[in-house]
């Protein structure tokens, strides 16, 4: 029988990828990254450790066709939950699969997606390789493949911010932390998880910040329209340096080389944020 790892701590995985402030601060500013990048609707997204579908459902009612893949049986009772209260066409624009992520190509067939998303898994595995390659293997060529990691830069000002002193010396050279939900967490740079993606022929285009202000600061009683203007000012912070390079996860977006292009003729361009 499977264990499904992520049943006890789904409840507040949920609050802090949907729910909180926090969550609703990185599911729009993923959701406008995304929108600058994908292709219009009603093009078919394979979301790959999707969760509850925080960032799957805002997709399907924009028109897109997802499939929202997750290894958590209790995950995935979650999303349907959360589908039940939408209407029918965006339910029926959102397929739900149980599998593991490194199985992604063999759970839906040999389908090629026109975008692979990958947001907020990658920390939780020793080694990101087998799964960063299941997901190259799932886009089309042309298409979109996107992945949240946790900034490895970054690892030190948490610990700082709460004035555990010693932690935060040690976090200058760490790779690893102890994340919000009591889980060790791997963390990436921007540099090895581009690396990592150019090894299959996916090429990164941009790189964004995510979480600054909302990360450090505690958020108590916060209105609907704070959150409004917060997240403005996130979505600002992600596409400007310095900003974006203090946030504490980053959103790398890689293009699959065509077809028609051998491996390695394509340039390596990645966005220079904006000034």
């Amino acid at each position: 029988m499977d264990i499904d790892h992520w049943s006890s701590v789904a409840d507040d995985f949920i609050e802090a990828a949907s729910a909180s402030v926090k969550g609703q601060v990185r599911t729009h500013v993923l959701h406008q990254h995304l929108m600058d990048h994908l292709p219009g609707p009603p093009a078919a997204i394979l979301d790959v450790g999707g969760g509850a579908g925080h960032q799957a459902i805002p997709l399907a009612r924009a028109g897109f066709d997802v499939t929202l893949l997750d290894s958590s049986a209790t995950m995935l009772g979650q999303a349907e939950r959360r589908l039940a209260s939408e209407p029918g066409d965006v339910r029926n624009r959102v397929r739900l699969l149980q599998a593991e992520g490194e199985q992604a190509q063999e759970a839906t067939n040999g389908q090629r997606f026109s975008a692979v998303l990958c947001h907020g898994v990658l920390m939780y595995l020793e080694d990101p390789a087998a799964l960063v390659s299941s997901l190259c293997e799932c886009v089309s060529p042309g298409g979109l493949v996107s992945v949240m990691a946790l900034n490895a830069r970054t690892l030190a000002i948490l610990p700082a911010l709460r004035r555990r002193w010693q932690d935060a010396l040690v976090a200058f050279d760490a790779e690893t932390e102890d994340g919000v939900l009591g889980v060790r967490t791997r963390a990436d740079t921007v540099e090895g998880m581009s690396e990592l993606l150019r090894r299959h022929d996916v090429q990164p285009v941009a790189w964004y910040g995510v979480w600054l202000f909302a990360d450090w600061m505690p958020l108590p009683g916060v209105t609907a329209d704070e959150v409004t203007q917060l997240a403005a000012v996130e979505l600002e912070a992600s596409r400007r340096d310095p900003y974006r390079q203090l946030s504490r996860v980053f959103h790398l977006v890689g293009r699959r080389v065509s077809s028609g292009h051998p491996p390695g003729s394509h340039p390596r361009p990645v966005r220079s944020p904006r000034r």
